[in-house]
């Protein structure tokens, strides 16, 4: 990906990924791999920082004889999340405004 990712907009997408429903770590970053280069390294960190702020909480299910480690989204990190679309939309309008020459893209 040409553009860096940050902490917040890395935060932003696994809130959003969370938003639609409880996953494991591994098809948490399969799904935000889907649009930025992350690795399961990389991302459980975040988990367990988001975790740890009270945006997530976690629980285990049995999947093949092993336990998997599932995250949730938490009011707190619904709350936050409404947050980051909320900047994101602001941001993304002056970027496009700069980006794309001031046209109105609304």
């Amino acid at each position: 990906m040409l553009f860096g990712l940050s902490g917040p907009l890395l935060d932003a997408c696994v809130l959003s990924v969370l938003e639609r429903g409880d996953t494991y770590g591994y098809s948490l970053t399969q799904q935000v791999r889907g649009v930025m280069d992350i690795s399961e390294s990389s991302l459980y960190p975040v988990l367990r920082r988001l975790e740890r702020e009270g945006c997530l909480s976690t629980y285990n299910q049995a999947y093949q004889g092993r336990n998997r480690r599932y995250y949730s989204i938490t009011d707190l990190g619904r709350r936050r999340c409404a947050q980051y679309r909320e900047a994101w939309a602001d941001y993304k309008q002056r970027l496009d405004h700069v980006i794309l020459g001031g046209e109105n893209h609304g």
